[in-house]
This record gives structure tokens, C-alpha cells and sequence, in this order.
């Protein structure tokens, strides 16, 4: 049994200049302990940490943790870039860069593509190169762009497309709109990611695409965010609320049992419960290394740790991983 990291990213360091230099929502500042970090509209992002663009440093976290492979992608950046021409241009840099790293490590990387939402006749081109030529494993969408959810109709032709393609796609959470109470405190990462990936999961779910577009396997981030708590109650928002009724056919648990969700939560009793609801053929393991909030250490042994069957734990290792990426 082989150990996949579905969840972890890699930032060549070419990217974060781009970011820097580019039109964009996002600064860069250093916190008091002199960490450079990332801001998003004035709400701190992510601290940038030497493993994010060292290749070295991940394969050896990955060795010491004894993760196998990883499916490297990067967090969401690109799509916030304004200009609709370089944020395609971007992306598709950025997934040659992968498409290389790929080719040097075939034995312990895969990857998430990066598409320019933008412009969807660019979007839906790069996502046919990503799986097509590049013979990449996914693609990675933020929660929203800039502010807006995927139940907006200017997605529809990139959705569209990716059903017909049967996609894998990662759903990563993104600093949540009027962002402004999470400011503080790192609030925007440690409680509006998880915020965020809650509400875009349901606006996907009520807006009708897990309907429309069922050939599409979504990975959503971090256990979900809230779902796997709050699935009674988003079930009783659908019993008592008619329009919602008229919405969805059947209870809103039976959706998101479809779905498949990650483990970068890195608490036993997080594990047990998501296991309990959606079961170990709809986890994978996920680790966030190197961002400061994840633990590749962690998000091993967690797992390994978990008082369930071997074959549980092989589906959340492996087997949900085989059966829903593209091109393994």
C-alpha cells in the first residue's frame, strides 16, 4: 500500500513574483516575527515557508513522514491575477513548471492543474491540456473568485466541459468575502477558509451542479470545513424550508455523501465522525505541507494512529485516491 497526499502544495518561486507583480488583491508583508507572508484584500493568507519552492525539503518531509506520493498544487493565486490575457498566460507557465517537477519525480509526484477561470474559452483549453497533454491528475479551484461562487452561470461552459472529462477537482478554500471580522488573529485561514468551503459547497449543491454535472469528482479541503458538524441542520434548512425543497429532490446529506473530502484536520475525533458519515471510501489523506497550519508528520500518523480496520485506513491512504484521480 502506497500513502497519497491529495492535499499539499508547491510554489515555484518564479510564481510568488508574479503574485507580487501583478494586478491583483493580494500583498506581501512580514509579521512581527519577520515571517513573509501573503495578504488577501488586507487579510493575512498564508506565510511563506522555504519548503513552498524546495523540492529537496518536500521530498525529504515526504521520506521522514513516510507519504509515498504527492499531488502538488497551488494554492489560489492565479485566478485572482485581474488581466484575464496573464492570468491565462500564468497558468498555463505554471503547469509546464509542474508538468516538469512531474517528469523529474515520476515515482513521487502527480499534480492539480491550474486554470484561468477568467476566461472560460482559456479555461476550458488549458483544462483540456492539464488532462489531455499534460496527463495531469486534477484540477484545483478556489472556494470563490473574488467573491463569487460557482453557481454563477459565467462558469457553466468550464463545468461543462470538465464533466464530459469526468474531472477530478480539488475545491481549496478561499478568504471569505467582506472578510473584514477575520482580519485579526489569522482568523481569514484558521476559521474563514473553513467558512468559505461550507458555503461553496452548498451554493454548488443548491445552485443544481452536483445534479447537472455528476460525472465530476469533487475533493473538497480540510474535512469539509463545517459539513460533517452541521449536516443535521443543513438537513433540517432543506425539511423546513419549501423553496429549498423545490431546489433539491432529496435531503442535502444524500449530496454531500457523494462528495469526497480530505483529512487535513489532524484530530482523531475529526476523523471518526467524517468516517462515520461518509465512510473511508470517500476520504483521502491530506497533510497542507508546507503551509504553516498544516503537518505532514501529522497528517500521517493521524490516520495511522485511528482504532479502525486496515482496509479503512488503506482507502484513505490509497484506494479513494486511485479511484478518483484522473490519468493513475
Amino acid at each position: 500500500m502506497k500513502k497519497y497526499d491529495l492535499h499539499t502544495h508547491f510554489y515555484p518561486g518564479e510564481f510568488f513574483t508574479l503574485i507580487e507583480q501583478a494586478d491583483s488583491d493580494f500583498s506581501f508583508e512580514r509579521s512581527a516575527s519577520g515571517m513573509r507572508f501573503i495578504a488577501y484584500q488586507g487579510t493575512r493568507f498564508f506565510g511563506i515557508r522555504p519548503a513552498m519552492s524546495d523540492m529537496g525539503l518536500r521530498l525529504e518531509a515526504m521520506d521522514r513522514a513516510g507519504v509515498d506520493v504527492a499531488v502538488i498544487s497551488m494554492g489560489p493565486l492565479i485566478q485572482f491575477v485581474k488581466d484575464p490575457a496573464a492570468q491565462a498566460k500564468a497558468c498555463r507557465e505554471l503547469n509546464d513548471r509542474y508538468a516538469e517537477l512531474v517528469a523529474a519525480n515520476p515515482d513521487r509526484l502527480l499534480a492539480y492543474g491550474t486554470v484561468p477561470m477568467g476566461d472560460q474559452d482559456e479555461a476550458v483549453a488549458e483544462l483540456r491540456r492539464v488532462l489531455e497533454d499534460l496527463r495531469f491528475n486534477g484540477v484545483i479551484l478556489p472556494s470563490n473568485i473574488k467573491g463569487v461562487y460557482y453557481d454563477d452561470p459565467r462558469f457553466t461552459p468550464f463545468f461543462e466541459a470538465a464533466d464530459a472529462m469526468g474531472l477530478c477537482l480539488f475545491l481549496h478554500p478561499q478568504v471569505p468575502p467582506g472578510s473584514e471580522n477575520v482580519r485579526d488573529y489569522m482568523l481569514g485561514s484558521t476559521v474563514g477558509f473553513m467558512y468559505d468551503t461550507t458555503t461553496s459547497v452548498l451554493r454548488l449543491m443548491y445552485g443544481g451542479l452536483l445534479d447537472r454535472y455528476p460525472n465530476i469528482r469533487w475533493h473538497i479541503a480540510h474535512a469539509g470545513g463545517a459539513l460533517p458538524w452541521l449536516l443535521e441542520r443543513i438537513d433540517n434548512g432543506w425539511r423546513d424550508y419549501a423553496e429549498n425543497q423545490e431546489r433539491l429532490p432529496a435531503l442535502p446529506s444524500t449530496y454531500l455523501k457523494r462528495l469526497y473530502y480530505d483529512t487535513v484536520s489532524f484530530t482523531p475525533n475529526t476523523m471518526r465522525l467524517l468516517r462515520d458519515v461518509v465512510g473511508t471510501r470517500h476520504m483521502v489523506m491530506g497533510t497542507d505541507f508546507p503551509h504553516p497550519l498544516g503537518d505532514i508528520d501529522r497528517g500521517v500518523s493521524t490516520i495511522e494512529g485511528l482504532d479502525i480496520p486496515d482496509e479503512d485506513k488503506a482507502d484513505i491512504f490509497q484506494n479513494t485516491a486511485l479511484s478518483i484521480l484522473n490519468n493513475v
